[in-house]
């Protein structure tokens, strides 16, 4: 039996189909919390109504006695039913042995308390993404997990750069190869065995006598690999900006390929992630004009409430969040003879729009690049929610540092960055680059080092 914590539910309000053969079950306390976070324009609030609709829809039409006896969960039409759903009235733990029914988490460790002595026979075990509620339980003599359904690595290690990375030439491990010319570019045909065999599509390789190549295509036996000049992609200057690294080369890369719909772009604080997707995305909006407008969202606390009633405009109260932004524009336009100056002029000729994740649900953008900043602190069901409002012709670009996760109950594991980087690594038009160094300053990489 799964007993499944609130906090689960409004990480994955789907969570209920995950857990195959086995019975789950949802306190009445579970019901109360999700009831009580049910109003608003919070991205939460969004999630509890979902969940809150699921039970609804696999309880059906069942009665008092079959809910509380479980209900089996259908996933399809001609799927056969597999587990089963019900509803666990609050039951307090009898004798001395209880904890205060003040707090919520309490009330739920009792009522399993009782629900184990009842089914003595039977495994019961609390999903909880709380870890201090699974400590409490696990003290109570309750066995409690985190819920693993939408973790796909067991260590952050394992998520790809991106890149592959040779010690002195590539080719010193390669035995047979084909080059041809095609349209301009050169390309590399080989057999796929040995490091090459673990590459994806468009992941880069890269050696340490200055060979770059980017993978174009591959199947079962071989891949296709592009020869990129390492002398043109660090001179490669986007709005002003110019590389600092080979790194900052591959994402630009990325960034500007219109054949790209998505990439991902991890990194530590000041490794250029921001200014990188800005200056990109000014230069194919102005300049190229291969894009209309820019849509600029981040999962910040503060954004995902109500932005109030106090007098003044949208884009006034939106202005704290628009730091970053304006940071950086400051930052491509520092040698300007009048910096100010040329960031109004940008953010007059750019449309850029900063949207809080509230009013994205439901939206369609069209022809748009769409900027995810701090996408570390969002749920794999949140990333999934922005991505899927990708119009035609549109591109997202997810910024994150998974070392620096603000949302309680979600780690680097856990967190929807690392889920969609693993999710799309196989995917033709997605591409990812773990940014490297700080080229912030020589404080700030000192810092990120030590601190």
């Amino acid at each position: 039996m799964y007993v499944l914590d609130t906090n689960v539910l409004i990480h994955d309000p789907n969570a209920l189909l995950n857990f195959e053969e086995h019975d789950v079950i949802i306190p009445m306390t579970v019901l109360e919390e999700l009831d009580s976070l049910k109003s608003g324009k919070q991205a939460v609030a969004a999630d509890c109504r979902q969940a809150i609709r699921n039970i609804d829809k696999l309880l059906g039409d069942a009665s008092p006695k079959e809910i509380e006896k479980g209900v089996p969960i259908v996933r399809g039409r001609k799927a056969a039913p597999l587990g089963s759903l019900s509803i666990l009235m609050s039951t307090k733990e009898t004798g001395d042995h209880s904890l205060p029914e003040h707090l919520n988490d309490n009330k739920i460790i009792n009522t399993l308390a009782a629900l184990q002595n009842r089914h003595k026979s039977r495994d019961i075990i609390l999903v909880s993404k709380d870890i201090n509620m699974r400590l409490k339980a696990r003290g109570f003599g309750v066995e409690a997990q985190d819920y693993h359904n939408d973790q796909l690595l067991d260590d952050i290690d394992l998520l790809p750069k991106g890149y592959r990375e040779f010690p002195n030439s590539f080719w010193d491990t390669i035995e047979k190869v084909e080059t041809v010319q095609r349209e301009g570019s050169t390309e590399h045909i080989l057999k796929r065995e040995g490091e090459l065999a673990r590459l994806n599509i468009n992941e880069f390789v890269v050696d340490e006598l200055g060979f770059v190549g980017q993978v174009l295509d591959l199947t079962d036996t071989q891949i296709i690999i592009k020869d990129l000049h390492q002398h043109d992609l660090m001179n490669e200057e986007v709005w002003g900006l110019v590389p600092r690294d080979i790194y900052q080369a591959m994402a630009l890369n990325l960034l500007l390929d219109p054949d790209i719909h998505l990439v991902n772009l991890t990194g530590s604080a000041g490794s250029g992630k921001t200014i990188l997707a800005l200056a990109a995305c000014i230069e194919m909006t102005v300049a190229s004009k291969l894009y209309k407008r820019i849509i600029a969202t981040r999962s910040t606390q503060g954004l995902d409430e109500d932005i109030g009633f106090l007098p003044g405009t949208e884009a006034e109260k939106m202005e704290p969040w628009l730091g970053a932004i304006v940071d950086n524009l400051e930052a491509l336009h520092e040698d300007d003879e009048n910096m100010t100056a040329s960031v109004d002029y940008i953010l007059s000729k750019v449309p850029l729009h900063f949207k809080s994740m509230n009013y994205i649900r439901g939206r369609s953008f069209q022809h748009s690049l769409i900027i995810i900043d701090e996408s570390q602190n969002l749920t794999p069901h949140q990333i999934k929610t922005i991505i899927t409002r990708a119009g035609n012709g549109s591109k997202v670009i997810c910024l994150g540092n998974l070392a620096q996760i603000d949302t309680p109950y979600l780690s680097a594991l856990s967190s929807g960055l690392t889920y969609m980087t693993e999710r799309f690594k196989g995917f033709r038009h997605g591409g990812h680059i773990h940014l490297q160094g700080v080229p912030r300053s020589v404080l700030a990489e000192f810092a990120e080092a030590n601190l």
